[in-house]
C-alpha cells in the first residue's frame, strides 16, 4: 500500500500549467494560507491541482458545491492517482425532510429521511482513510462543515482482531458498543451474525464478510470472504474493524451523558412552566426522556445528533467535530468554483440556525440541540491550514484573502474565447401593420426599457429587435448543422420563448431547474445528436456536458444588472462558446452596464492572450472533438442497440426467470453505484420497480 501520492498521466503540463503548478507550490511551500488558481474553462485546473498534491505529498480535502461536480471530480483525482486514497464525502440522504415546526399552523414535520447505503459506505471509506494513511484525498460536498462526531471517539473505539488474541464473548460485546447490528439472515453491512464458534461481520466501507473462527474460546482464524458467493478471498493476519457509525457513544460515556441531558432537561422544564409554557414542557419532556431511555439501553436514539454536545464533551457553543477535525494539521484544502462554494458555505449555518430555534422554543428540542449545526464561516477559517481556491471568475472574498493569484489562462488545445458582439435589445419598428406582431418582439425581454446612450459605439445597431435578430442567427447556424444556447432572465420568458421559436418551425428544447439530472443529460445529448438545434434556459451554468457543436450563445436582457447578468456569471455564460472555434457570443443589451463592460474587458483580455500564445507556438485551434454517446455510454456502460426492447422481453419471461434478472441488475445497480455511476444506477432502479411489480403479478396469475 503505497503512502506517497504517484500521479499518473499521458499528458505531461503544458501551455500555463507548469508556471501555474510552479507558483503555487511556491506560495503554500513559503506558508501563505490561501492561494487563488484562476483559470479559464478547459485550461485543466484539476490537472495542475493534480501536479500540486503530488509535489507536496499532503492529505487533501477537496470542496464542491454540488453532489455530482464532487462525483466528477473524484473520478478525474482516482484516474490521476489510481495507487491512492481517493475518497467521496458527501450527504448520504437520497431524501431528506429535516425535522422542523411551523408555529402558524401548528404543524410538527418530523424528520424523514433515505439513506443511499451506497454513500453512507462511501462516507465511511473516507474517514477510515484519512485515519490511517496520509496519500488521501477526499472529495466533499458542503456536508463536511455538519456535524460528524468526534474523531478520538472514533478512534479509540477501533477494533483490533489477530489470531491468538480476543475472547468470543469480548468480540460480541465490542461489536454491539460499535453500533453494529445482530442479524439471523444475511450479513449486510454494519450487521454480524455469530453461530457457535464463528462471527461473520460485514464493515461499513466494504462489502466482503470477515469470518472470524474461535478455538478454545480465542481467535483462531480470521477469513476474508466475498459477500455473496462466500467464495474465499484471502486468510488476514490480523484486522482492523472500525465503528458502524460516526456518532460513537461508549458505555462508560453513556452514564455522564445521560446525566448531562437530564439536568439541561430539568432545567429548561422549570423555565417553560415558569412562563406558562405547559404543552411545550410536557412534549419536552416525553420526548427527551425517550431519547435517554434508548440511548440506556442500546447506545442510540432517532436524532441522537441532537445530543451530540454532550458526547463530544463540548461546552455550550462551541463548533461540533466535522470532517475536516479528522485531517491532521497540514492538510491542503482545494476549493473548486469557489466563487460559488464559499458563498454556499458561509449560508449553510443561518437557515439551520432559524429552523432549530423554532424547535427549541416550542418544546421539541433541548436547547444544546442548537450545538448540532453546520460550521460557521468564520470557524470554518479558522480550521483551513492552506488552501488553493479555483474558479475561472474567483469572487472579492477570494483576492481578498489570498496571497497570491495565479492565473491560467491558456488552453493546450489553443481554443482561444469567443467572440463577443453587442446588439440592442429594441428597436423602432413600424407599427401601421401587424402591430401586435411588432409590440410581442419588442417586449420578448422581461421589463424592457428604452435607452438611447450607445454613444460609445460598442453596440451594433441592427434595426431589430433580440428576437428578431435571434432567428436569423439560430437560422444561419441550423443551416450549418450547429447549435445555439439562449439564456433568459425568467423562467415564464424562457417557456414563451421557446413556445414563439416553436411556432416558427425551429427545432427548439426547453432546459428548466425541474428538470431531473438524467433527463438534462438526455436533452443535452440530444442537442448535440441534432434532434434539437437551440436549448433556451434561464442559467446554463450548471455542470453538465461539453458541447463542441454550439457555436452560438445568445444572452437576452444582458444589461438588466443582477445575479443572472452579474460580470461573475456573464464571463461564465460566455465561457459556454469556447469549445468551437467558431463560437461566438452575442449580447442583447440597449446601454453598457458596469458588468458588461468588466465581462467584455476581461474576455478580450483572456482572448489576447491566447491568440499571442498560438501565434508564437504555431498552434491552429481545432474544435473539441467528442463523440456523441449514449446516456449511458456517457458514464462509461457499454450498451447494446437493442437495449430498448430488453425490458419488454424480460417482463414477458416466466417467474424464476425474472427473479434472476432482478439478482443481475441489482449485482449491476450496485456496481454502477460504487463507480460514483449513480445516473446509471437510477436507470436501473427504476427498472428494478418495474421487474419487482411484474414478478409480483405473475405470482398472482
Amino acid at each position: 500500500m503505497s503512502q506517497h501520492f504517484v500521479l499518473k498521466s499521458e499528458y505531461q503540463p503544458a501551455g500555463d500549467q507548469p508556471k501555474a503548478i510552479e507558483q503555487l507550490v511556491d506560495s503554500l511551500s513559503a506558508g501563505n494560507k490561501a492561494q487563488t488558481l484562476l483559470g479559464v474553462t478547459g485550461s485543466g485546473k484539476t490537472f495542475t491541482v493534480a501536479n500540486v498534491i503530488e509535489r507536496l505529498q499532503r492529505p487533501t480535502l477537496v470542496i464542491a458545491h454540488n453532489k455530482t461536480l464532487a462525483a466528477q471530480l473524484c473520478n478525474e483525482f482516482r484516474e490521476f492517482f489510481p495507487e491512492n486514497a481517493v475518497e467521496y464525502f458527501v450527504s448520504y440522504y437520497d431524501y431528506y425532510q429535516p425535522e422542523a415546526y411551523l408555529p402558524r399552523t401548528d404543524t410538527y414535520i418530523e424528520k424523514e429521511a433515505e439513506i443511499n447505503q451506497e454513500i453512507d459506505r462511501l462516507r465511511h471509506a473516507a474517514t477510515q482513510a484519512i485515519l490511517t494513511r496520509r496519500d488521501t484525498i477526499i472529495v466533499a460536498s458542503v456536508s463536511c462543515i455538519y456535524a460528524l462526531g468526534s474523531p478520538e471517539e472514533y478512534k479509540k473505539t477501533i477494533l483490533h482482531l489477530e489470531p491468538g488474541r480476543s475472547a468470543r464473548s469480548e468480540v460480541l460485546h465490542t461489536l454491539i458498543d460499535m453500533q453494529f447490528e445482530r442479524t439471523t439472515a444475511d450479513v449486510e453491512r454494519g450487521k454480524f451474525r455469530a453461530r457457535g464458534d464463528v462471527i461473520e461481520v460485514m464493515p461499513k466501507n466494504e462489502e466482503v464478510v470477515y469470518r472470524i473462527s474461535f478455538y478454545d474460546d480465542l481467535i483462531d482464524k480470521i477469513e476474508k470472504l466475498e459477500h455473496v458467493s462466500r467464495k474465499f478471498i484471502e486468510t488476514m493476519k490480523e484486522f482492523w474493524l472500525f465503528p458502524a457509525t460516526h456518532f460513537v457513544s461508549p458505555p462508560a460515556e453513556r452514564a455522564r451523558v445521560i446525566k448531562a441531558i437530564d439536568a439541561e432537561l430539568t432545567e429548561r422544564l422549570a423555565s417553560l412552566e415558569k412562563d406558562g409554557h405547559v404543552l411545550e414542557a410536557e412534549r419536552l419532556k416525553r420526548r427527551t426522556r425517550y431519547d435517554m431511555e434508548m440511548i440506556r439501553n442500546i447506545g442510540y436514539c432517532s436524532g441522537i445528533e441532537n445530543y451530540s454536545r454532550y458526547f463530544d464533551g463540548r461546552v455550550p457553543g462551541t463548533p461540533p467535530y466535522t470532517l475536516i477535525d479528522y485531517f491532521p494539521k497540514d492538510f491542503l484544502m482545494v476549493m473548486d468554483e469557489s466563487h460559488v462554494t464559499a458563498t454556499q458555505v458561509g449560508g449553510m449555518y443561518e437557515g439551520d440556525k432559524s429552523r432549530k430555534q423554532t424547535l427549541i422554543d416550542h418544546g421539541f428540542r433541548l436547547p444544546s440541540a442548537a450545538d448540532n449545526r453546520p460550521l460557521q464561516f468564520h470557524e470554518f477559517e479558522e480550521r483551513i491550514n492552506q488552501v488553493i481556491f479555483t474558479s475561472a471568475t474567483p469572487g472579492k472574498y477570494e483576492a481578498k484573502v489570498s496571497a497570491a493569484v495565479v492565473e491560467q489562462i491558456i488552453r493546450p488545445t489553443g481554443l482561444v474565447d469567443p467572440e463577443v458582439i453587442v446588439r440592442p435589445v429594441t428597436a423602432k419598428v413600424e407599427r401601421a401593420e401587424g402591430a401586435e406582431k411588432a409590440e410581442m418582439l419588442e417586449r420578448s425581454g422581461a421589463d424592457l426599457a428604452r435607452h438611447s446612450d450607445t454613444s460609445d459605439g460598442v453596440i451594433q445597431q441592427t434595426g431589430k429587435s433580440q428576437v428578431e435578430d435571434l432567428i436569423e442567427e439560430i437560422t444561419i447556424r441550423a443551416e450549418k448543422g450547429e447549435r445555439t444556447l439562449v439564456t433568459t432572465l425568467t423562467k415564464k420568458m424562457a417557456e414563451d420563448l421557446t413556445e414563439f421559436l416553436k411556432e416558427r418551425n425551429i427545432k427548439v428544447q426547453y432546459l428548466h431547474s425541474d428538470i431531473l439530472t438524467l433527463t438534462r443529460v438526455q436533452i443535452l445529448s440530444e442537442l448535440r445528436k441534432g434532434m434539437h438545434d437551440v436549448l433556451v434556459g434561464v442559467n446554463l451554468l450548471r455542470e453538465g456536458l461539453d458541447l463542441p457543436e454550439v457555436t452560438l450563445v445568445a444572452i437576452l436582457d444582458a444589461d438588466k444588472e443582477g445575479f443572472l447578468r452579474s460580470e461573475t456569471s456573464l464571463i461564465q455564460t460566455i465561457g459556454r462558446a469556447a469549445r468551437n472555434v467558431k463560437g461566438q457570443v452575442i449580447l442583447y443589451a440597449d446601454q453598457m452596464t458596469g458588468s458588461l463592460k468588466r465581462a467584455l474587458h476581461e474576455t478580450n483580455r483572456r482572448r489576447a492572450i491566447q491568440v499571442a500564445y498560438n501565434e508564437k507556438h504555431g498552434i491552429t485551434p481545432k474544435t473539441v472533438a467528442s463523440r456523441v454517446k449514449d446516456i449511458r455510454e456517457i458514464f462509461g456502460v457499454e450498451v447494446d442497440p437493442r437495449a430498448k426492447d430488453v425490458l419488454r422481453l424480460e417482463l414477458v419471461a416466466e417467474p424464476h426467470e425474472i427473479a434472476e434478472v432482478i439478482d443481475e441488475k441489482e449485482r449491476l445497480m450496485k456496481q454502477a453505484a460504487r463507480k460514483l455511476d449513480f445516473e446509471t444506477a437510477a436507470i436501473l432502479r427504476d427498472e428494478l420497480v418495474i421487474l419487482k411489480e411484474e414478478l409480483e403479478k405473475t405470482k398472482k396469475k
